[in-house]
């Protein structure tokens, strides 16, 4: 299992990776049911889905790389994310693997979802917030509501 570097380790000029990854093959109890009930077939059909979305979170930035024939990447400045949430279903919890939605200030992306990532999501959440905050500190950045 990948578990997220903290953000200071980072310098003022130096953009550090805390998560590179994919989601996982089987995320949760039912996938896994799935996946037996269909002799493998739904595995299958998840392996070729998950070769085509590929997550980069570094100290600045989130980038979500999706599609397997075409491409499609977003990016998303951590300065720019207004609010965080961990989702952690009971299924996805048995098979260690959870979700960060989070929620930005981009015009085109209000929402971004890291969904069935199989790491602890919790610790990179917090990375996150905590690079967040070192991102807008850098930057001159505050958040008015």
């Amino acid at each position: 299992m990948y578990s997220p570097r903290p953000p200071e380790a980072a310098t003022n000029e130096e953009e550090t990776t805390l998560f590179e990854g994919r989601p996982a093959l089987l995320p949760s109890l039912g996938a896994l049911l799935w996946a037996v009930l269909t002799l493998g077939l739904y595995a299958l059909y998840r392996l070729w889905v998950i070769k085509g979305i590929e997550y980069k979170v570094t100290t600045r930035r989130i980038v979500v790389e999706t599609g397997v024939l075409s491409k499609k990447m977003e990016q998303v400045d951590l300065y720019r994310i207004a609010d965080y949430a961990v989702e952690r279903p009971f299924g996805q919890r048995l098979m260690g693997t959870g979700n960060i939605a989070l929620e930005t200030l981009e015009r085109a992306e209000k929402h971004l979802n890291l969904r069935e990532i199989k790491t602890d999501v919790v610790a990179l959440y917090e990375a996150i917030r905590q690079a967040t905050e070192v991102d807008r500190k850098r930057r001159g950045v505050r958040l008015f509501e």
